[in-house]
């Protein structure tokens, strides 16, 4: 019988119970486990890591290393978009992240993404919810919320830059000043 990702992740990680599990071997066992029975390898399975520790089964002990404790699995109840939430997130952006503004049209995978991260309380409803472009969406998801944002008026800067245009680039520059003001992802440059 087929196991699914989370099935060989969670097989993982209860042969290895206490002990701090870093995130490449863990992969590297799941991918062996999946390529004896499937012709490509698994897709994204340190998402399917992230998502057990979201539910509560796994312990973040730091980036890229989880544990499993039999005697705290903690059942979170993660709020999900509905479908019609989801639709009337697009709708609300039309159909293009909130971030690039790249979408549908210009064959781009779109997300329903909260705002603030289920596992940190955000509700699933349309005020907490954004589209973000399948890119966007993950490096949200990598970096904090302010580093995306960084991030994201770097970018903004470099294309007023390159557009030559003087309001937008007045506009980051104030941005940047803030950023500074508070000390706010200083190590990001």
């Amino acid at each position: 019988m087929t196991q699914s990702i989370k099935d060989l992740l969670i097989t993982y990680f209860k042969n290895h119970p206490f002990q701090d599990c870093e995130h490449g071997p863990v992969v590297d066992w799941v991918t062996e486990q999946w390529l004896l029975e499937h012709d490509n390898p698994p897709r994204d399975p340190w998402r399917s890591i992230r998502h057990l520790h979201e539910e509560g089964f796994l312990i973040k002990v730091s980036k890229g290393i989880y544990r499993y404790d039999p005697n705290y699995i903690v059942n979170n109840q993660l709020e999900n978009f509905t479908d019609e939430q989801r639709k009337a997130i697009f709708e609300r952006d039309h159909y293009r992240c909130v971030i690039c503004g790249r979408g549908y049209a210009e064959g781009v995978e779109i997300h329903a993404d909260h705002i603030k991260p289920k596992n940190k309380g955000g509700e699933a409803s349309i005020l907490n919810g954004q589209t973000l472009c399948a890119e966007h969406n993950l490096r949200k998801k990598n970096y904090q919320q302010t580093e995306l944002g960084k991030r994201m008026f770097i970018r903004l800067d470099e294309l007023a830059t390159a557009n030559q245009d003087d309001n937008l680039k007045q506009f980051c520059t104030e941005i940047f000043r803030v950023f500074e003001k508070y000390h706010i992802d200083d190590h990001i440059k």
